[in-house]
């Protein structure tokens, strides 16, 4: 991408007045929307709220200046919240001074992993993280979410640190405690934002379920053991410092390595699904380094660990946006709003934050999507089942990297089988047809067949099996390799050809190619195929791969054959006087 280092002196210059009034339009709109988020995702993340609006402050300007998407809206998220909390949560109380500390190293190694990503240019690892995983993942997340604030809307206690099924059969054994006033708090709150997002979709419905709720506990008044959130600090993101000690990086450099994982297919599937509604192209790499300087800048001015966010990013293009800077003045924006508004939290009851915080949990599980993977494809299905279980059950980062091994695993299932299609060849037309369809005639004595994908040691087995039983058909001496689809040759799928090659040789045949792409052919005769084979084997076109070929074949063969697939052939349709 050009001026990769500042991207930012790209979009600035080519700016209208007009782009800036929308942007600060989408800004405003943006501001709004993250204000309960953040509170809402800090909650979550086991930290204390400003520390959430610091992140929706410092995050999205950085990520917006250095990473590639107009329309991208970083900070604090649901999923790398709950494993900020997975993370830290066994080593230290949540919302202490140590935790917070924690927490700012964790984002500064996450930061620190992205950045490095970004400078090896490996973009492309996200592509082998499937969809169905991220569902799988955020969906599991999301039941957590939802379990964290049970205890918050129900008033029944439970301690800190409990598995998702510890925390269940607390409640569910302790339900004669059940706080009523509470509990009224909690899901009067959460029926507005439900009801406020499907009646009146264009007002901030967390905001003002939020304000409702707190009107409903003011209305309860003192006595019934409703806890407030307090106070937020009216000030801006102050400075921090991470601890850099070496037990402390030792200690938490894998979770790091999971949210910094995590954070960027986040941030990448984010940017490309808007970029097809946009039409723009997305830049992995950059978004890798903008992505990494966003949490390494922010764990030094009191953020945690923060990713593209779907609903802020998807309301940002909604909203009108054209460019980054909707992303920057919503930061800017918010740094006014919250010096306005920070105070009136203290009257925030926790219930009605718990609510709001089972919504957004609710709006993390992609239905219609879960909905398709189960009833289309069997494989797919497994993955996002195992994936989701494995976030409820195991820790968190495990469950990140079990879902990129099932990725990967899946990727690798479908790569080492390679289609392999007989063809025959069209006589009206001249051209080369699926054998199945029947619409072709083949030759006996060479066949013809078309090899998708690549030939590489993941494929091997399964090549060489299809091959050698078309092979061992009767007549069959040479075999022609249509080479218009595959993408890649290594070495052992070089040393399967040359065998096969020598196997047809033994009958007095051979192995032929054409149609290779030349990137493919350079790569294949590094490792020695042409030289192998011959050159004489490799063929541009059909035409001149069957002119070559036909004259090898047994040509009494040919006299007694009845099919004439072949221009060639056409000197045995003569009658037999004339050829004698």
């Amino acid at each position: 991408m050009k001026n990769s280092l500042f991207p930012f002196l790209v979009w600035l210059k080519c700016l209208t007045f007009q782009d800036v009034k929308a942007d600060f339009i989408a800004g405003i709109t943006g501001a709004i929307i993250v204000l309960p988020q953040g509170v809402a995702f800090a909650t979550i993340a086991g930290l204390p709220p400003e520390y959430g609006l610091y992140t929706a402050m410092v995050t999205p300007i950085i990520a917006a200046l250095f990473g590639s998407s107009r329309h991208l809206i970083s900070g604090p998220t649901t999923a790398i919240s709950i494993v900020v909390f997975s993370a830290i949560s066994g080593h230290a109380e949540p919302g202490s001074a140590e935790f917070v500390s924690m927490a700012l190293t964790l984002t500064l190694l996450a930061g620190i992993y992205q950045l490095a990503f970004g400078l090896a240019r490996l973009g492309k690892l996200v592509d082998f993280v499937s969809h169905t995983v991220v569902i799988g993942f955020t969906a599991g997340a999301a039941i957590l979410i939802a379990t964290s604030q049970v205890k918050h809307i129900t008033g029944i206690p439970a301690e800190k640190g409990l598995s998702f099924t510890e925390s269940w059969m607390v409640t569910l054994s302790n339900l004669d405690q059940l706080n009523w006033a509470i509990f009224c708090v909690g899901m009067m709150t959460l029926l507005m934002a439900v009801g406020i997002k499907r009646y009146l979709p264009k007002i901030p419905n967390l905001l003002v379920a939020m304000v409702f709720g707190s009107l409903i506990a003011l209305a309860f008044g003192d006595g019934y053991g409703i806890l407030l959130v307090g106070a937020i600090p009216t000030s801006l993101p102050p400075l921090s410092m991470p601890d850099l000690s070496l037990d402390t990086i030792r200690l938490l450099a894998p979770e790091a390595f999971a949210i910094a994982l995590l954070g960027l297919i986040e941030a990448v599937s984010i940017s490309r699904a808007i970029a097809i509604k946009s039409q723009q192209r997305i830049y992995p790499n950059q978004e890798f380094l903008g992505q990494g300087l966003s949490n390494v800048v922010g764990s030094f001015f009191s953020c945690y660990a923060g990713s593209g966010s779907f609903t802020r990013s998807g309301v940002n293009y909604s909203a009108g946006a054209k460019s980054p800077l909707s992303a920057i003045f919503a930061a800017i924006l918010l740094m006014l709003i919250v010096l306005l508004v920070a105070p009136l939290t203290a009257y925030l009851p926790v219930a009605a934050m718990g609510g709001v915080i089972m919504m957004v949990a609710y709006n993390l599980v992609d239905f219609h999507h879960i909905k398709k993977i189960v009833l289309a494809s069997r494989p797919e299905a497994s993955v996002l089942i195992i994936t989701f279980v494995s976030t409820l059950f195991l820790e968190l980062e495990f469950a990140i990297y079990l879902g990129v091994l099932l990725s990967l695993v899946l990727f690798l299932a479908k790569t080492s089988t390679p289609e392999i299609t007989e063809m025959s060849l069209n006589t009206e037309q001249r051209r080369f047809v699926e054998a199945r369809s029947g619409k072709g005639e083949q030759c006996p004595q060479l066949k013809v067949l078309r090899v998708e994908m690549s030939i590489y040691f993941g494929s091997v087995n399964h090549i060489q099996n299809r091959i050698e039983q078309i092979a061992a058909q009767e007549g069959v001496e040479r075999i022609l390799v249509i080479c218009l689809g595959i993408n890649f040759i290594d070495m052992s799928g070089v040393d399967l050809l040359v065998s096969l090659d020598g196997k047809l040789k033994a009958k007095g045949g051979g192995l032929y190619f054409f149609g290779m792409k030349p990137g493919v052919m350079e790569n294949a005769a590094k490792l020695g195929l042409v030289e192998d084979i011959g050159e004489d084997r490799f063929f541009a076109n059909k035409s001149s791969a069957i002119s070559s070929i036909f004259p090898a074949l047994n040509q009494s063969t040919c006299e007694n054959c009845q099919k004439h697939v072949f221009r060639e052939c056409e000197k045995f349709t003569q009658p037999l006087i004339a050829r004698a």
